[in-house]
Formats: C-alpha cells, structure tokens, sequence
C-alpha cells in the first residue's frame, strides 16, 4: 500500500538535482533536529522511513533492519509524479511511501511529517525565502557586463536649399560692385554675363538626402558600488529575519498539526473503546435474552418481563451500531489526516499517569524558552530594526566605480567614481524613522502580551490536566462497583431473585462506568498534548506517554 510523500521544499530538489540524496527525507531530518532543540524532555525515537526501494524494509511492522540506512545511502530518492490518495490531483516531485495499516503514535507522527502538505508548503516557502536572502546578500559585489550591440539605419531628408541659393547669388552680385569702389577706374570692358546667375542656375532650389548603412560595437563594463551607507546589509537583514519568520510559522503549523494527529488518533481509540463496550453489552444482553426466554417458557418471569428483555436487546443492537459507525468515522478522520486510501488501526493506548505533574512553573519556563510564537515576534521586531536602519541611511551617499571599455581595434574607454546624495525628495527620512521606531515598540509591547497570554494557556492546561488525572481516578470505584453489582444481578436472574429489568439497569450503569472513564483517560490525553503544544515541545508528549503507568486496552495490536 502506497500513498505519495508530496511537496518536497525547492531548496530539496535542487540538493537531489546534484545527486545529494539520503536515506530519509530532508526536510523530515530538519523538523526532527529543530524538534530536539525545542524540546528539554528528549522524545523516544520514531521509526525512519525509507524509499521502497531499499529491500530491508518490513512493509508490515515499518521497521527497518540494521544495515538499512547504509543500503539507503546507497539508493537516490526517486522523485516521479504520484496521485494523492485523498483528492486524486497529481502531484510532482514525489515519491511513494510505505504505510502500514496498524500505526503507533510515534508512527504516525513521523509519516505525518512526510505526508503533510501544509508542511511541505510551508518548507517551500522558508527555502523560497532563504533564496531571495541568499541572492541579497551580493549586492554589493562588483556587476561586471558586456555590451555587444549591431544596428542599421537610413537617413533620409529633404533640404530646402532656396534661401542658401539666394544669398549665393546676392553675395556675388554685390561683391563686383564692391570691387569696384576701392579701385582706380578701368577702361569700359565688353558686357560680361551675370556671374551670380550663373551659379545660381546650378544650385538647385532643394536636395534630397539619403544615406543607408550599418554598425556593429562591442564593449566590457564594471560597476562596483563600494559605499552604500549600509543600505544592502539593512536589505539583507530585513529578507533574512523574514526567514526567521517564515520558520516560527512553519513550527507553529508543525505543532498544531502534531496536536491534531493527538486528538483524531486518542478519539479514534476512544471512538473504538465504546464500540467495543457496546458490542459486549449486546453480548451480554443476549446471553440475557436467552436466559429470560427459557425462564418464561418455564413460567418463572411474566411475559412483560420477556418483553422488557426483547426491548433492551433490540436497543442494544442500535446502540451497537451507532457506536460502530462513530468508530468507523473517526478511524477515516485519522486516515485523511495520514493520507491514504486505507483505514489506518491505532495500536497505541489510551494512558494516564499516576504520578503528580511537575510545578506549573516549570511549564511557564518551557514557554517563554520554546514556544514559536515568541520566536515569531522577534522576527517581527527583527525586521523592524532592519527597516530602522534603512530609514537611517535616507541622506547618505552611495559611492560606486565604474569603467567601460569598447572591443574595437582602436579601443575607447572610460573609467572613474561617482558619489551621489539626495538632496531632497522622495520619502521623508523623519516620518519613516518614526514609522520604524513604532514598529520596534509594537513588537516589544506585543511581546509582552504574547508572554502573558502564554502564562494563562500553560495555567490552564495544567490545571485540566490535573483535573482529568483525578475524575479517571476517581471513575476507577465506579467501575468496580457497576462490576460487581452486574455480576450479582446475572446470578440473581438465574436463581430467580432478580429480574431482567435490574439485568439491564445494572448493564446500563457498568456500560456508563466504563464510557466515563475511557472519555477522563481520552481528556487527559488531549489536556497534556495541548499542554506541551502550549510550551511549544509537542515531541515531550511521547515521554510522558512511555511512563505513564495505566494503559487502558486497545483493539489493535501491532
């Protein structure tokens, strides 16, 4: 059985483009490393998932034998386009993965990190913003290009050449008579032609012009800004605190998600737990049914006796099947959540400890170190300082050099520096220095409350905690008694003391009993996994798991 391990992050497939492939999944690896970091109770280890090409792989019991990793090593992930198993869309850059049916929390927990779209999603966007901090981070380089250039033209005009000829004729016309006045009288010579005439006839009144051709250039350039006032480390910081808090916002999701595979996974097995007390009761009403027909046929109970049997028996059987159907639904609510196209078995039982809970303070302490939401408002306040000293840099020069060089035989170029300042203009330094400072004390103040906030959810889940420890122990002499007095009663039915009514009454209030105090272990349960949710180390709910101390009985076993 195969369901697709989608959506790997960008930063991921380029690694595998390169042949950098490993046993397990990337960005699995990360949320485990980040996840032991946040967390000061160590989480029992998860089984590692493999590709399904490694042979050591029991598609059974989702284990591996030990010289796996090193086969896994040895093995590239396949990536290839798989069909999700929910909503049939194809899904590029995949690859399928092994589920077995009976699944352990920790189990699930570990496919739900490879499964999970949102994650995926959420890995993108943190590589997507690690590319564009990565790309800022050269701005300041030297940007060297080449320019390499080839055009043709054609120039065309006509020129009015009318006034030009005009003056030609009257600057030689006038220049014989003024010839004339500064020199000694000449004899009279024969009539010459009218020489301005002459050369106006071969002037022509205008002039078409023409030219068509074509150029080719190539050219090496440089431009190096070596000052510019702190603008491109501001830009860089304010992309890389971004990161930062693109990746509290993928924890977050991580923790919910964790949580919400808690709550369908504990509610499928309580979901489970009823049906099976309802399947019992309608096993032991029919026994009782049998027992009360054999009765009236002996004429020792009153036909309104039989009926009231038949009655109980019949509502039994509905209840039964309700409670199947409600099992059934919670098992497929899990199964969306894991994504696959088969019912998935929880093996893992419902628990509770014994044991006292630490000091709330502790609790308190585990939030404000771990917890994603205060890591997302010192992104915050991180881009705010950044931006605060962008603002800063608003009338500081930029200094850059520069140089061009044309690839011709006989080469031209030109080198030099330039310093630039505004003057005036654009946005004001003032206000955006105020709108920044702001900004900075908005996180401050929102840290404040986030804190607080986090103090009284952490109060709070304690305290349910607490309270869903003791109503289990307490439900625990309820049991016994509604054991015990149904036991007396069936053995009352068949010396004739007591009736089929009291049988049901008393199969009532065991069935009761029983449901009550699988709904107090299934409270407890999902009070502690909001409580370490709220102290942002979700993974510390498996240690509490593995010492708890009463396992109540499960259905499925791996």
């Amino acid at each position: 059985m195969k369901c697709a391990l989608s959506f790997l992050p960008t930063a991921m497939l380029a690694t595998l483009s390169l042949g950098f492939c490993g046993s397990t999944l990337a960005n699995t690896d990360t949320a485990r490393q980040s996840d032991k970091h946040q967390n000061m109770i160590t989480p029992v280890a998860t089984t590692q998932i493999f590709d399904t090409n490694v042979n050591n792989y029991d598609k059974n019991s989702l284990t591996v034998r030990k010289n796996a990793p090193d086969i896994a090593q040895k093995n590239s992930l396949k990536l290839d386009s798989l069909i999700d198993p929910i909503t049939r869309k194809r899904i590029d850059n995949s690859y399928s993965l092994e589920v077995a049916s009976f699944l352990s929390l920790e189990q699930a927990q570990d496919i739900l990190l490879q499964v999970s779209p949102k994650l995926a999603a959420n890995q993108a966007a943190i590589a997507s913003s690690e590319y564009q901090t990565a790309a800022l981070k050269t701005l300041d380089n030297p940007f060297v290009f080449a320019q390499v250039s080839a055009n043709a033209y054609t120039l065309q005009e006509d020129i009015d050449l009318s006034t030009l000829k005009n003056e030609v004729i009257s600057g030689i016309n006038n220049t014989g008579a003024d010839a004339g006045s500064g020199i000694p009288p000449i004899p009279a010579l024969p009539a010459l032609p009218n020489f301005g005439e002459l050369v106006g006839d071969r002037i022509p009144d205008s002039y078409a012009f023409k030219r068509s051709g074509s150029r080719a250039g190539a050219g090496v350039g440089v431009v190096w800004p070596v000052y510019t006032a702190g603008r491109s480390t501001a830009l860089t910081g304010i992309s890389d605190a971004r990161t930062q808090e693109a990746v509290a916002d993928s924890i977050l999701d991580k923790n919910e998600l964790y949580n919400t595979l808690i709550e369908r996974y504990f509610k499928a097995q309580l979901a489970i737990i009823a049906a099976y007390l309802r399947e019992d009761a309608y096993d032991t009403l029919q026994q009782t049914d049998h027992m009360a027909q054999r009765l009236f046929e002996e004429g020792f109970i009153a036909r309104i006796d039989r009926l009231e049997a038949q009655s109980a028996l019949a509502d039994a059987k509905s209840e039964a099947i309700n409670a199947n159907n409600d099992a059934r639904l919670a098992m497929i609510a899990l199964q969306r959540l894991l994504r696959t196209d088969y019912r998935i078995k929880p093996t893992t039982p419902l628990f509770v400890s014994s044991r006292p809970l630490t000091d709330v303070s502790y609790f308190q302490e585990l939030a404000l170190n771990h917890h994603p939401g205060l890591q997302k408002v010192a992104a915050k306040r991180a881009q705010a300082q950044q931006l605060h000293a962008l603002s800063d840099t608003g009338y500081k020069p930029t200094v850059m050099l520069y140089g061009f060089s044309q690839i011709d035989e006989k080469p031209s170029w030109v080198a030099g520096v330039s310093a630039s300042w505004k003057l005036w203009g654009g946005l004001d330094k003032t206000a955006s220095l105020a709108s920044s400072t702001a900004k900075i004390r908005q996180a401050d103040l929102s840290e404040i409350e986030v804190s607080d906030n986090l103090l009284l959810l952490v109060e709070k889940n304690w305290h349910d905690v607490n309270n869903a420890q003791s109503r289990y122990q307490a439900l625990q002499s309820n049991v016994d008694l509604a054991a015990e007095v149904l036991r007396l009663r069936r053995l009352g039915l068949q010396e004739g003391v007591n009736t089929t009514v009291e049988i049901v009454q008393s199969q009532t209030q065991y069935l009761k009993a029983r449901t009550e105090q699988a709904q107090a272990a299934n409270s407890y349960v999902q009070a502690l996994a909001a409580l370490m949710q709220s102290c942002g180390t979700p993974l510390a709910f498996n240690a509490y798991l593995n010492a708890a101390d009463i396992r109540l009985p499960t259905l499925y076993s791996e």
